[in-house]
């Protein structure tokens, strides 16, 4: 069905993707998306560095992909920590992802 036909009642171009569906969008340059954890959505946010950090994409390839590409790669890696800090019991709404929540922690000799 082609945007801006009827369906029923509702008119196809109106209905909009938006972050009730918990889809991964775009929030600024960073990406919101959602996990569930015990039957519970919780809302999380990864930055946009933590995105650049986590894939090793250079300063000056930033351009070349979009975020949601990138987020999209390391979806189950990024769906996977959160989940991991959401069952730990880390506070926070949106629960942030930043560069240092996919750093090694120090190694200790």
């Amino acid at each position: 069905m082609k945007p801006g036909t009827q369906r029923g009642s509702i008119t196809v171009k109106d209905f909009n993707v938006n972050h009730h569906d918990h889809a991964p969008h775009l929030s600024g340059e960073d990406i919101a998306f959602f996990v569930n954890v015990d039957a519970l959505d919780r809302e999380c946010l990864i930055r946009k560095e933590a995105l650049q950090q986590l894939s090793g994409i250079k300063a000056d390839e930033v351009s070349q992909f979009s975020p949601l590409e990138v987020f999209h790669a390391y979806e189950g890696k990024i769906k996977g920590v959160a989940r991991r800090l959401v069952a730990a019991g880390v506070s926070g709404t949106p629960l942030v992802l930043t560069p240092e929540t996919f750093s090694s922690p120090p190694r200790t000799s």
